[in-house]
């Protein structure tokens, strides 16, 4: 790596987490000799400030994406053989500063802070992506001291009053698998959108992109999270912890007529119910019902007759990666503070076992996303968002 291509001098060897295989957070572990990558043409090296931490970190760990029957796989594996190999570095939502490029790459990104693109796209440009990868799944990501990132994924993100765990916050992970459930579902100005498993990232994100759009999101949650979640955006807020008589409660909200397209991550039993908040009433509808699922954390399995699908004509989008066309997007709107982080608050890298075991024991019990510092730069980007416990 050529001189004039560093803003500072790059160690040899980082501090990392380390999935060594499939299992639990003892499959997690911590090194401090991993070699620093170098940035190939046309990347940028990036050290890291944050991570935000999704639920796809803990699946892949666990190997919880089944694709077939009932049986449950490694790894999911589209158009080929798993990409998830060990020893990898999880973490794709990454927030940073570029601390060197490499061939082709303007030495003028030097210093930039930014925020990745988390996708292995399949190809340079297209505006549809089928093959979902991902840094930290395929490729190496953020719970390490540094990473190297295609110099056209990593976006200048220079706002004063964001912070980079605040921006960690905001990542593709999350707010691009919102943004192409609504694009798939083609949901529009004035539709009435419900959005579960609301207090998540994807969740959050869906409900401040629905107002981003004109729509109006409806948020299915629990009562203790109704004002947090209003404040967001939220219209209303159902309970989810109470079911029965959902499709009457919904026709109370918006005045009797159904919702215009439901955005799902729960899945499980209650996909049946959301379907019917959507088809009480027909001859009210200007749109055909749609359903856009990117999660299934009520349960994989969902009873639906299809004669209910084709006969009310309901759409039903699965979604998982968006496009960069969709990326560039978010990016213009973090620019220009149309959308706000949901943090609620940041660990260490070495605590990341604290972590796992936080996001997992809390379940949903929290508001927004959770990130990971390297312990070098906590106290600058760490410590104001630590972890506040509560008795």
């Amino acid at each position: 790596m050529d001189d004039d291509h560093q803003s500072q001098a790059v160690p040899a060897t980082m501090k990392a987490m380390v999935l060594t295989g499939h299992g639990g957070v003892d499959k997690l572990v911590y090194r401090d000799d991993v070699a620093v990558p170098q940035p190939a043409p046309g990347q940028v090296l990036v050290r890291v400030t944050a991570t935000a931490k999704n639920n796809t970190d803990r699946k892949a760990r666990e190997g919880l994406y089944p694709t077939k029957d009932k049986d449950e796989v490694a790894s999911f594996q589209m158009g080929g053989s798993a990409t998830l190999t060990f020893p990898r570095i999880q973490g794709a939502d990454v927030a940073g500063r570029v601390v060197a490029v490499g061939e082709g790459v303007d030495p003028a990104r030097l210093g930039e802070r930014g925020l990745l693109d988390f996708n292995l796209y399949p190809d340079d440009r297209r505006d549809i992506n089928l093959t979902p990868d991902y840094y930290g799944h395929g490729a190496d990501g953020g719970f390490a001291e540094y990473v190297a990132v295609p110099s056209d994924q990593f976006h200048t993100v220079d706002k004063a009053d964001l912070a980079d765990a605040e921006l960690a916050a905001m990542g593709m992970c999350s707010y691009q698998t919102a943004l192409h459930m609504l694009t798939s579902a083609n949901v529009v100005a004035g539709e009435r959108v419900l959005v579960t498993g609301a207090s998540g990232g994807v969740g959050t994100a869906l409900i401040q992109l629905c107002r981003v759009l004109g729509a109006i999101p409806y948020a299915l949650s629990t009562p203790d999270k109704a004002g947090a979640l209003r404040e967001l955006g939220a219209e209303a807020v159902l309970d989810r912890s109470d079911m029965d008589g959902f499709t009457d409660r919904v026709r109370e909200l918006t005045g009797g007529v159904p919702l215009d397209a439901v955005m799902d991550l729960v899945g499980g039993d209650m996909t049946d119910r959301f379907i019917d908040a959507m088809i009480f009433d027909m001859k009210a509808r200007n749109s055909y019902p749609r359903l856009s699922i990117a999660g299934a954390s009520g349960g994989n399995l969902s009873e639906i007759m299809w004669t209910r699908i084709y006969l009310y004509q309901v759409q039903v989008f699965g979604v998982s990666h968006g496009t960069r066309e969709e990326a560039e997007q978010l990016i213009g709107w973090i620019r220009s503070g149309e959308l706000k982080p949901v943090l609620h608050a940041a660990f260490k890298l070495s605590d990341l076992h604290r972590a796992e075991d936080y996001f997992v024991s809390r379940g949903n019990n929290f508001l927004g996303k959770i990130v990971i510092v390297p312990d070098r730069q906590w106290a600058d980007f760490g410590e104001p968002f630590a972890l506040k416990e509560t008795t």
